[in-house]
């Protein structure tokens, strides 16, 4: 490539990171920040002077760095941080001939929370369900008994009937 070819490339990878939604974050190989985006800055509700130098896990609240690092490889995630209300999937990986790894993060916060929602109206819906069905249970066993009832009586008053007729007969 050529030197104005790569200072493109450099300008472009600059904007990329710096315009991407997703956060980006690089670590050393001992996890400690060296370079972070504006989605992270965001993300992570911090500023660039409380991240560099520092180890990732303090704002990740993750080891997943440790264990990438650790595996030498690629690794992805899925957390949710209470202290940043935030929840990520975050896919980790080396990059090549450089002593760093790098996290992209995917805030899927608002995915979280519908799911969440989700859950906590299937909860008391199907509560209610159980209570539909159990007063159901209740009214068909108490028509069966009424009807039991009603037949019960209704074979008395024609067997009497009947024994009644026969009486006419004989007679």
């Amino acid at each position: 490539m050529t030197p104005r070819g790569s200072e493109i490339s450099a300008a472009r990878a600059a904007a990329i990171l710096e315009h991407t939604p997703n956060g980006v974050l690089l670590v050393d190989g001992e996890s400690r920040i060296r370079f972070v985006n504006p989605s992270f800055r965001k993300m992570f509700h911090c500023d660039d002077e409380e991240l560099l130098g520092r180890p990732a896990r303090g704002f990740v609240h993750s080891d997943c760095f440790e264990r990438a690092i650790a595996a030498g490889g690629h690794l992805m995630v899925k957390e949710t941080i209470p202290e940043h209300d935030v929840s990520f999937r975050v896919g980790l990986f080396p990059i090549e001939g450089e002593d760093l790894y790098c996290g992209i993060f995917i805030d899927i916060s608002d995915e979280e929370k519908a799911r969440r929602q989700l859950s906590e109206l299937r909860a008391p819906t199907l509560e209610r369900a159980q209570e539909v069905i159990s007063r159901q249970m209740q009214t068909a066993q108490e028509i069966a008994r009424l009807l039991g009832e009603t037949t019960a009586e209704t074979k008395v008053l024609l067997a009497k009937l009947m024994d009644l007729f026969r009486e006419e007969s004989a007679s």
